[in-house]
C-alpha cells in the first residue's frame, strides 16, 4: 500500500511541488471545516431566536410593543429587521416613543412615517441580514470550485516526474511506473476529499439562507399588515 512505509515517510519521498500541493489542499480543508462548524452554529443561534421572538412577537396586541423584547433575541435576523421598523416611529428599548424627529423619517403630514418608506426601510434590513448570513460562502464556493482543478495539477505533476523518471532507469515496467503515478493520484484525492464537504456546506447554507429571506419576508409582510390595520397611533402611543 501506499502508506505502508509510513505517513511522514511518504510525505518526505513527494518533490516539492507535490508538498506545495498537498499543503495548499490542506489549508483550503482546514479554513472551509472551519467555516462549516462557525456557519453551523450560527444558523442555529439565528432561528431558535427566531422562533422565540416570533412566539412573543404574537402575543402582543398591538406591534410595536415587542420592541421591550428586542434585547432578549439579539441574534435573531427578524429582530434586526424589527428594530429598523421600529425605530422609524422613534421607539426606545422600554417600547416608549420620544419626541419624533419628523424630518428625518420621510414621514407624512402626521408625523408619521409613510408605507412607503416603511417598506423601503424593510427592503433594506432584509437584505442587509442576507449579506450577514452569507458571509464566508463564497470561500466554501470558492473551495468546491477550485481544489478538485488543484488535485489534478499536483496528479499531472506528479505523473510528469514519473515519466521523467521512467526515461531516466529506461524501464517502463510496472514497479517503476506504479508508485510515481500512485503519489501522483493522491492530489486528486486529496482535492476531491476538500473539495466534496465544502460543495454539500456551502448548498446546505445556501438553502438556510433562502429559509431566512423568506421568514424575515413573511415577517415583514404580517409586521406591515399589523401596523396598518391595527392603527399605528394606538401602537405607538399616539393620542
Amino acid at each position: 500500500m501506499l502508506f505502508r512505509s509510513g505517513f511522514f515517510d511518504f510525505l518526505s519521498s513527494l518533490g516539492l511541488v507535490s508538498k506545495i500541493v498537498l499543503l495548499t489542499l490542506v489549508l483550503f480543508s482546514i479554513g472551509s471545516w472551519a467555516i462549516i462548524l462557525y456557519k453551523w452554529r450560527f444558523f442555529r443561534a439565528l432561528e431558535t431566536s427566531d422562533q422565540r421572538f416570533l412566539k412573543a412577537f404574537s402575543r402582543y396586541e398591538y406591534p410595536l410593543e415587542a420592541s421591550r423584547d428586542v434585547h432578549l433575541h439579539k441574534d435573531s435576523a427578524v429582530v434586526a429587521i424589527y428594530v429598523e421598523v421600529a425605530r422609524c416611529y422613534q421607539l426606545d428599548g422600554n417600547g416608549e416613543r420620544p419626541k419624533l424627529a419628523i424630518e428625518s423619517l420621510g414621514s407624512g403630514g402626521d408625523g408619521l412615517p409613510t408605507q412607503q418608506y416603511v417598506e423601503r426601510v424593510l427592503a433594506h434590513a432584509i437584505q442587509e441580514q442576507i449579506n450577514k448570513t452569507e458571509s464566508y460562502l463564497p470561500f466554501l464556493a470558492t473551495t468546491g470550485n477550485i481544489t478538485p482543478f488543484v488535485g489534478l495539477l499536483g496528479t499531472v505533476l506528479g505523473i510528469i516526474d514519473a515519466f521523467r523518471e521512467i526515461g531516466v532507469q529506461g524501464t517502463a515496467s510496472i514497479s517503476a511506473v506504479a508508485p510515481g503515478v500512485a503519489e501522483a493520484l493522491v492530489a486528486t484525492a486529496a482535492g476531491l476529499f476538500t473539495a466534496i464537504p465544502a460543495v454539500i456546506a456551502y448548498n446546505y447554507f445556501l438553502s438556510r439562507v433562502h429559509s431566512m429571506a423568506f421568514r424575515m419576508d413573511r415577517f415583514a409582510i404580517e409586521l406591515t399588515n399589523a401596523l396598518e390595520m391595527r392603527g399605528i397611533r394606538e401602537g405607538a402611543g399616539q393620542p
